[in-house]
């Protein structure tokens, strides 16, 4: 009954939109970060960016609209978005993004990966590589679970979200390599949210490793 009435909720954006700022308070850290990690308006109207499963376009106001392109794989979304925000929108999934290569300065991906299984997380960031140029900066924020056992609304958000794939750092890391090389990492917390930072790098020349090298990786990374 209850899975019924949030596949409701999530069928109307507005109200979806506007239930998730309440409890995500406007989403300010989410948006403090973009402005400082990805810079969207320095040099404005002259870097394209693409937020990658874009939603409602509730952060396209965060980048010069001429410089947005949005995309999700919900088309009731889209048209949302494209109703009412500033940008470019198209539907699209992460199994075939339309753009040539290339075509991007930068990539948000906010909230998109922990509805995913690994498999395509790994078909997603393979074509984020492809449509992001060269030194192009790929930003991440994903939830991941509530270092505080007592976030008993926080852990409840995580389940009202449906989002079945929330993992712990190491996971998310592993699964961005290697098209992309991690820059720096870090937590914040969006209202009773707990979400990581992944700021990263589009790498030239992927080389893909398993194993004990993956792991050593990581390490080094977090060093």
């Amino acid at each position: 009954m209850l899975q019924t009435l949030l596949n409701k909720l999530s069928a109307h954006p507005g109200l979806w939109g506007f239930l998730r700022r309440v409890v995500e308070d406007g989403f300010d850290a989410e948006k403090d970060v973009i402005a400082r990690e990805l810079q969207p308006w320095r040099d404005a109207g002259q870097r394209r960016f693409l937020d990658f499963g874009c939603g409602t376009g509730e952060f396209s106001i965060c980048f010069p609209a001429e410089s947005y392109f949005g995309v999700d794989i919900a088309r009731h979304y889209i048209h949302y978005a494209g109703r009412r925000r500033p940008g470019r929108y198209a539907v699209m999934s992460g199994a075939g993004l339309g753009f040539a290569s290339g075509s991007f300065d930068g990539g948000l991906v906010l909230g998109v990966f922990h509805h995913l299984p690994d498999d395509l997380v790994r078909t997603a960031i393979t074509d984020l590589h492809r449509v992001l140029r060269p030194g192009a900066t790929l930003l991440v924020m994903e939830d991941i679970p509530s270092p505080r056992p007592w976030n008993v609304l926080g852990h409840l958000m995580h389940w009202l979200d449906r989002g079945d794939h929330i993992r712990e750092d190491e996971a998310y890391r592993a699964l961005m390599q290697p098209y992309f090389s991690l820059r720096r990492w870090y937590h914040i917390k969006s209202g009773i949210c707990d979400l990581a930072v992944y700021v990263l790098d589009r790498t030239d020349d992927p080389v893909i490793l398993h194993g004990e090298a993956a792991a050593a990786r990581q390490l080094d990374a977090g060093a």
